[in-house]
Order: structure tokens, then sequence, then C-alpha cells
């Protein structure tokens, strides 16, 4: 690369990738603790919100509450706990604005390849942008916050006959503004968190909903409403009741995941008649919501205010537990020999799994092979240096650990300063036992979990699903340990403190 051709790329300090729920959180962290630094958030669609602002069907809407699933830096203010996506979204813009986060984002960037140099200290990025043109910058520190689906595509198992059905077919990931529902007969293939939410919500102007699933999945109602977080915002001011609300429900939320997990036959029969007790039918119960697995095993969906169960008890939807023989024109024939008729079929059937957003990463010249790669405090990868992912819980708020490796990352940078190390990256001592990075039974994880990176059988390598246990020790940690300097880049590029002494009269 020429002198002059140098000088034209835009070089940037951070570079975080997203402008979903985690990269604004992330943007935050780093104004309120770095100010000094230059950034960009760079983002592949045409508005900020992530999922929030991509998936558009009927009924989306938070799995965990919002008082846990929202910053902590910003209280929830919205009445219900457990909040639809366009009041998400509306939280996640105000927020941009609120802190001119919204100045630094850039639309229609989609990173599509990181190349790190260790002669200069810095990643080259490779952007596609709107009508497919390519452009390039640099930075010093990449922050991934793209999460890990697959945006552009869901999961699609392919269906006999599927062709011959008259009616429409959808996915959720790409619902059609153009779908009229009302007065039709609808079936919803899936049993997850999406199908769950897309019920009841069709139920209200469809003819009749059905659920089809192979197996069951663990669902639990819980309150839309939050009463007790009511009287405490009534009675305290803002930013206290959040950090009680906040406190509250972090608590409550592993207290119970730890006792599905210790004590997985009580936490059966803890669920299956809290179901029971609002359907009032043990049968029904028995063949539709009694998984094989246990609670937790998978990830748990949560139904506000027993919606999806309200649904059935009306006559307006059904579950049906079955497997598919094939398509046929007026709906789906099951094994069993029924005909489900249908209008519309919507193929709640998962998403798939794509690691950091699929950019392609080189070190030096040599493609990074991320299934060889073990994840140090769950943000950044061995022999990759100045590079962090953003990575939630799997049983637990996704922001909750967000929030905490944007924390680690500023702590990450300020170590860099002080020791005047342009390039840092982790390094064990001594092997590591591969287990997979993230560790639930669920199909679309299992589907792709072996093009991630992998967790250790160690701290600090293990990714653990405790947020107490996090908190604790994770900005506590002692970054020497692990964290090291990357050869041959501490002279070319000075960090930023270092420049500010060679800019010091």
């Amino acid at each position: 690369m020429s002198e002059r051709t140098a000088e034209r790329i835009e070089h940037l300090d951070v570079v975080i990738v997203g402008a979903g729920l985690s990269g604004i959180g992330a943007a935050y962290r780093l104004r309120a603790e770095h100010p000094d630094r230059s950034y960009a958030v760079l983002e592949a669609r045409e508005s900020l919100g992530g999922t929030w602002d991509l998936f558009r069907y009927p009924g989306i809407r938070s799995d965990s509450d919002m008082f846990i699933l929202g910053y902590p830096f910003k209280p929830w203010r919205d009445a219900q706990s457990i909040a639809d996506g366009p009041s998400i979204l509306r939280y996640i813009t105000e927020t941009a604005t609120e802190n001119g986060i919204d100045r630094h984002i850039r639309y229609g960037a989609k990173v599509i390849a990181a190349a790190w140099d260790s002669a200069t200290a810095r990643w080259t990025l490779t952007l596609s942008g709107r009508g497919a043109e390519r452009s390039t910058l640099t930075c010093g520190f990449l922050y991934s916050c793209a999460g890990y689906y697959d945006y552009e595509r869901g999961h699609e198992p392919e269906f006999p006959g599927i062709e011959s059905f008259a009616g429409r077919v959808v996915h959720p990931q790409f619902w059609p503004e153009d779908l009229d529902y009302a007065g039709r007969r609808v079936v919803v293939i899936g049993s997850g968190a999406t199908a769950v939410t897309l019920v009841p919500a069709m139920a209200d102007q469809a003819e009749r909903v059905t659920m089809l699933q192979r197996s069951p999945t663990w669902i639990s109602a819980v309150p839309g409403r939050d009463k007790v977080a009511d009287r405490l915002r009534a009675l305290l001011p803002p930013g206290l009741a959040h950090r009680v609300i906040r406190t509250k429900n972090i608590l409550f939320g592993i207290g119970f995941y730890q006792y599905c997990r210790r004590r997985p036959a009580a936490a059966r029969k803890l669920l299956t008649g809290l179901t029971t007790r609002i359907l009032k039918d043990e049968r029904l119960v028995a063949e539709h919501f009694t998984p094989s697995y246990d609670p937790w095993d998978q990830r748990l969906c949560a139904v506000p205010d027993a919606d999806f169960f309200k649904a059935m008890r009306k006559g307006k939807a059904e579950v049906v537990t079955d497997h598919i023989e094939t398509f046929v024109p007026e709906g789906v024939r099951l094994r069993s020999g029924r005909v489900l008729d249908a209008d519309v079929v919507v193929t709640a059937t998962g998403l798939r799994l794509l690691a950091f957003g699929g950019v392609d990463l080189t070190v030096d010249g040599e493609p990074v092979r991320l299934s060889e790669r073990f994840v140090w405090q769950g943000t950044m990868l061995t022999g990759v240096p100045n590079f962090a992912v953003c990575i939630g819980y799997t049983n637990a708020s996704w922001t909750l650990r967000a929030d905490l490796t944007s924390r680690l990352v500023c702590k990450v940078l300020s170590y860099m300063d002080r020791n005047g190390f342009a390039a840092v990256a982790p390094r064990a001592d001594g092997p590591l036992a591969e287990r997979p990075l993230l560790d639930l039974a669920s199909g679309y994880i299992q589907r792709s979990i072996g093009d991630f990176p992998r967790q250790g059988d160690r701290h600090p390598w293990r990714v653990r699903q405790n947020y107490l246990l996090d908190v604790a020790t994770t900005l506590r940690t002692d970054l020497r340990g692990t964290l090291r300097p990357h050869t041959g880049a501490r002279c070319e590029n000075p960090s930023l403190s270092e420049r500010a002494a060679l800019n010091t009269p």
C-alpha cells in the first residue's frame, strides 16, 4: 500500500460491529470510559435495533423482563415488564439519541473481512455498502456486537410436498407486510419462543391457529407486569428503584435456574402443575406440555399472563404433537393420517447461527479458524489481537453479560494504555479441555456450534452461566495473567496514552 493510499483510508481507535441492543450498550460504555477515543458503530442494515428492528412478526416481545434485558444505566419506565418489540426498539433508539451514539452509527456498512497486521497493529476492514460498493477503513480495536444469528437466512427444513400447498408459507424472520390472516386457518410449525409468541397474537384475528410440534417444549406462564416493581417505582427515585428491581429479578432468575438444574424432578413437577392449573386438563398437559428433557436443558419459553394457554382455553388455538408426512394442497398431512387444514403455514422452525456476523478474519495473512480458538472471559479469542466479541447468557438476559463484556473491553483498553501496549491477545498457560461455546441441547445450537470458538474447562476460559459469579470477578480479574502483548506491535503504533505523552510540551 502506497503512502498516498494509506492517507486516504480513515482510521478509528475502535470499531463496534452492530447497532443492536449490544452495540448501542457497547458504544455507551466506550463513550463513558474512553471519551477521547474515536469510534464508529457499523450497521449492515439501514436502521438500528438489530433483532428488534428485523423481526416484525405478530406479537414479537422480549423473552425476559426488561428490568434485566434493558441497560443498567437506563431505567425501564414502561408499564409492561415483558415488552413488545416496538417498545424495545424505541428504548434502544432513545438510548442512542440521548447519548449522541446515533451520530456515530454508519448504516449500510457490512463488515465482510477484517485483516490484522502486526507491523502496524491495525485491523483493515473491508466493508460492503449500499449498492454493493466496497470501502475500507482501519481501526486499532475491533469489537463484534453482531450476535450469533444469521440475519439473512432462517433455518428452513425441507418439507416434502410443500410445493403442492395451495396456501401461503411464511418464515417469521421475514414476515411479509401484506399477509392477511384474518378469518383464516393458520398452522404454526415449531414449539420454541417464536411459535408460542405467534399463536396467541394471531389467534385474535385468525379463524383458528394450530401449533404443530414434533415434541413438547417447557413453557411457563409469567406475569406480563411486575406488581412489586410498580410499587417500588411509586415509592423510590427512578434510578434507585431500577437498581432494586433489577437486583430482585436477577436473583430470582438465577435462583430458579439453579433450582431446575439441581432438582430437575421437582422442577418438572412444578412446571407441569402450574400448566395443569391453567388448562385444567392433566392429559392435555401430559401429551403436549411435558418434554422428555429436563427444564433448562433447552431454553425455557415464557408466556406473559398465560396468553398462549388462554388462547387454547378460548378454543382459538390448539397444539398438535405429531410429525409431518407431507404437505398437501389443503394443508399438512401428519404421520397419524390427520390433515391439518391451512390457508397459511408459518415455519417457526428456528434460526441459523452465524459466528460474529460471518466476518472473514485473518491475522498477518493467515485465516482465523474459529473452531481452533478458545474464548477468554467470554470476550477475546486466543491468538487474535485487539478483537473482542459480545456473547450473552443462554440462561438469563442477554444484556446482563453483554454489559459486563463491554465494561471488560474498556478495562482492556485502559490496561493497554497503562502499559504502552499497542496490541494484546489472550494466551493460556497449559492445555485446555474443549467444551462447546454454547452448552445447550437446542437444535438450532447443535446444528452450527462446531463453527464457533471453544470454551475451556476452567476459569477464565469457561463461559460461565452465572451472573453473580461474573459480576463479582470479571472486572476484578488480573489481566496480566493471561492477556499478553502481541509480538511485534509495540513501537509501530503507540497507544493512546503514549500519543498523548508525545504531544505534551
